[in-house]
């Protein structure tokens, strides 16, 4: 089933992450996040006890979309998909990519969530409004959310369904405050927060108390019977590196499972706690919030120094937003500088509002140790950090950005040695380049260091 919502923010991460844990203590949950998000996707596989996946009509063709959801389906009892921004919003006025889309890809039912804050037979209208817009799309049923007392509910309930016919399955009531913690970006990652397993557990408590869990299984669609998981990964002949600790956690599961498909033993390291960097072959750097992890990341001199002498030596480095400011010279944050790992001359800061944020598309121009010139790449970006200082000029970057915002100057994509560093995200099943780049340049520097 889709969770889909009337806009962002409309409750449907309260949702959707409670009616996983309440399902998982029924069978076996796999859960998909639509859309580039990394937080959402963190919470999800919180509840479901196994990693989320992320499908994104935007960044995937529509059979590696399909096959991606139902190779990490099968087996499954139950799979859960949640929608981002509206139901009908996408990239353009026709609704492009938008959740409504994939669960018409996928012939999905949904299950919408409603603010109904200061609100009560309108509800029926919006309920209504979204049944009449896209006839082929299947309602299954409304969980109403900001319930403020019974006769609240009460009206809404009665309304909804007497006007539109789609039955209300559940409400989640008015809370006093936030389940997910939050900070000045938003909500928390849950790998950061000391409250994630009370949080998950208040909201499984939720759902079974106010869901109509039966009925909501009952409108599930099944599922083909002969779905088959993914192929079994080879014997691993290379070893890359991953950055995954409280600073560097953005990662998509298929990123890292295309990377094992390919031969690849994943080594995950601890940036804030690790003395030097281990024996691989390629490194790894996702993104996530350094500038939360700034002072540690600063005090292990030795890691970043082993790190900046990795580039040096020709080790293959990935490094996306986060990663892309580690590797820098330092970053400041209220007037105080930290020391980073100084691959490039950057000094990088924070701001209070998004520098970039959306969708991206990039053309290789320049030689680089994982893409081809002339390879076109879409992504996304999402940034609060700025470029305060940097000795370079646009020209040098690999990468010119066709759509997004990109380091400077409309480019992106540092280079230097085996180093590529970016402000772009990619899902790998997308971007099968990213996958095999970075799989031959770790076999290339391995053959060298054999001497073969």
């Amino acid at each position: 089933m889709v969770i889909g919502g009337l806009s962002g923010g409309s409750g449907k991460s309260v949702a959707t992450v409670g009616l996983i844990a309440a399902l998982k203590e029924r069978g076996l949950v796999i859960p998909f996040k639509k859309g580039p998000d990394y937080i959402d996707a963190g919470w999800m596989g919180k509840a479901a006890g196994r990693p989320c996946y992320n499908l994104d009509p935007y960044l995937m063709t529509p059979d590696s979309l399909k096959n991606s959801f139902f190779s990490h389906a099968a087996g499954a009892d139950f799979a859960v998909i949640e929608g981002n921004r509206g139901l009908f919003d996408g990239v353009d006025p026709d609704g492009s990519y938008s959740t409504a889309e994939l669960a018409l890809a996928l012939d999905l039912p949904v299950l919408l969530v409603v603010n109904c804050s200061k609100t009560t037979r309108t509800v029926a209208a919006m309920v209504l409004g979204c049944r009449g817009l896209e006839p082929r799309l299947r309602l299954a049923g409304v969980i109403l959310n900001q319930i403020a007392t019974p006769r609240h509910e009460t009206v809404i309930r009665q309304a909804v369904e007497k006007y539109t016919g789609v039955p209300v399955l559940g409400i989640v009531p008015r809370l006093k405050t936030d389940i997910f913690p939050m900070r000045h970006l938003g909500v928390t990652p849950h790998q950061e927060s000391t409250t994630a397993d009370a949080a998950v557990a208040k909201l499984a408590e939720l759902a079974r108390e106010n869901f109509d869990l039966e009925k909501i299984i009952g409108c599930m669609q099944q599922l083909p019977q002969n779905l088959q998981p993914g192929n079994r990964n080879p014997e691993p002949k290379i070893r890359i590196g991953v950055l995954r600790d409280a600073a560097f956690q953005f990662y998509y599961q298929e990123n890292l499972e295309a990377l094992e498909a390919q031969g690849a033993e994943l080594v995950m390291i601890d940036a804030l706690q690790a003395r030097q960097l281990p024996d691989v072959d390629a490194l790894y750097i996702g993104g996530g919030f350094p500038e939360t992890s700034a002072r540690q990341l600063a005090a292990n001199r030795t890691f970043r120094a082993s790190i900046r002498q990795a580039a040096e030596n020709g080790l293959p480095i990935y490094a996306e937003c986060g990663g892309l400011i580690f590797l820098g010279r330092s970053l400041i944050l209220e007037g105080e500088e930290f020391p980073m790992a100084d691959v490039f001359p950057i000094t990088f800061g924070l701001a209070k509002k998004p520098q970039a944020h959306g969708y991206s598309i990039f053309l290789v121009e320049l030689q680089n140790a994982f893409y081809p010139i002339g390879a076109r790449v879409k992504g996304h970006e999402f940034r609060y950090s700025t470029v305060d200082h940097w000795d370079g000029q646009p020209e040098q970057l690999a990468l010119k950005v066709e759509r997004g915002t990109g380091f400077v100057s409309r480019r992106d994509g540092l280079v230097k040695n085996n180093v590529l560093a970016l402000y772009t995200h990619v899902l790998a099943p997308g971007t099968p380049d990213w996958v095999a780049g970075l799989v031959r340049a770790a076999t290339r520097y391995a053959a060298l260091r054999k001497g073969e």
